[in-house]
């Protein structure tokens, strides 16, 4: 069995031009739009923000939900970011918001979606009705208005809200991925990897876990948002920082002590609805591997996934992916995402893909400039000069920006 999402797309050709504008709606349907930049005013939007996402989410608008989003605020939002969330209302409710903020870097303005660079995916909750066409150019209209240069998106999906609106057809591509994801009821077995691998990794799997259970007394377990969670959280960071300092990979995001500190207050938010969940394997009982995922609508979306140096080549990160995609199964998940970027060890679970891509519009003649041959072009292009550098001098890289930044 296989599942495809919006694979082999070209996100820049693949949906219909924007639609437009329909002045024949009714007087009871016309769109207030207005615009959001205060922290205040968006947390007392959370009852009717919550109310739009249980209506009209979609899985991967997790990343959008007021929990997430009003975390990253307290974390993400500095004196050089600003609110800039546009919202539509039609006979007083909320049915639209672009939750987006406005950053100027080297003179240039660029509105990204709230959540970067913890948040994976960006996108527009909207609620579907027959002139959905109109709210999202509602809200187009009203970002062209907010003068700014650029607007910059990174990883948005193909089957995203923005995405099959048309309104981004002539954005520049700067980079293309690709999420892998996994069908829990084809891949998770009654006592471990199911029937979808080869026996041989059925065999290995087992003998994985009896050399594992020579270390020390092993068990498996979730633990849901409170007190505990934001312990685990914390630790989980912390090895997923050690495992890819020594394998000399900088990973900025991860580096920045930001990074920690929402995770912390995400998984310790027991009343305030957070997705998040934690899967964890103990020895002797210390956490030895651990994996924090945000459930959203039957999807489960695998953020961060860390396990102890002390335990690597006993294929303890094997044994985690199973243990997860096992758990979040019970959670009432049907998907399992393990999202970008698609890693070998991904391909190994993934029934199939979905692509996003990096990209920037721009939106005025500075932001032509800076989308075709700006900063903003500069990201792919020092990844992969860094992927080709020594390993001893990638360590060292390494080593510098998690001992500075952590």
């Amino acid at each position: 069995m296989a599942l495809i999402a919006a694979a082999n797309i070209d996100p820049i050709k693949a949906w219909p031009a924007p639609v437009p504008v329909d002045d024949t709606l009714p007087r009871d349907d016309e769109i207030a739009i207005a615009i959001v930049d205060s922290p205040t005013a968006f947390l007392a939007m959370q009852a009717e923000w919550e109310a739009l996402f249980a209506r009209a989410g979609l899985p991967h608008q997790v990343f959008q939900s007021h929990a997430v989003l009003r975390h990253w605020m307290r974390h993400y939002l500095d004196s050089r970011t600003s609110l800039s969330i546009i919202t539509g209302r039609r006979r007083g409710r909320l049915v639209m918001a672009w939750p987006l903020i406005r950053q100027r870097r080297f003179g240039v303005v660029s509105l990204r979606f709230m959540g970067v660079p913890v948040a994976q995916f960006g996108d527009v909750l909207i609620e579907p009705a027959e002139c959905e066409g109109s709210l999202m150019q509602a809200g187009w209209d009203c970002l062209q208005r907010l003068d700014a240069d650029v607007l910059d998106l990174r990883k948005l999906r193909a089957d995203s809200a923005l995405m099959r609106s048309g309104l981004v057809a002539g954005a520049v591509l700067r980079e293309r991925l690709e999420a892998p994801f996994a069908d829990l009821t084809f891949r998770v077995g009654p006592d471990g990897p199911s029937k979808a691998y080869a026996s041989r990794e059925r065999s290995n799997h087992r003998r994985r876990l009896r050399r594992l259970s020579e270390r020390g007394a092993i068990a498996f377990g979730t633990e849901e948002p409170g007190p505990e969670a934001a312990r685990l959280a914390v630790i989980a960071v912390a090895m997923k920082r050690a495992s890819l300092l020594r394998h000399g990979i900088v990973a900025p995001t991860i580096a920045d002590k930001r990074f920690s500190a929402f995770f912390h207050d995400l998984a310790g938010d027991a009343a305030g609805g957070s997705p998040l969940h934690i899967t964890m394997i103990t020895c002797d009982g210390a956490p030895i591997g651990l994996d924090l995922a945000l459930d959203c609508k039957g999807t489960s979306f695998g953020h961060v996934i860390a396990t102890h140096h002390e335990h690597e080549r006993g294929g303890v990160g094997g044994i985690l992916v199973h243990h997860s995609f096992a758990s979040a199964k019970r959670r009432g998940n049907a998907i399992f995402d393990l999202l970008a970027p698609a890693d070998a060890y991904k391909h190994e679970h993934a029934d199939g893909l979905t692509a996003l891509s990096d990209l920037a519009l721009a939106l005025s003649w500075k932001g032509r400039l800076a989308a075709n041959y700006g900063l903003l072009n500069w990201r792919p292009f020092l990844k992969q000069a860094f992927r080709r550098l020594p390993s001893p001098l990638t360590r060292r890289l390494a080593a510098w920006s998690y001992g500075g930044k952590s």
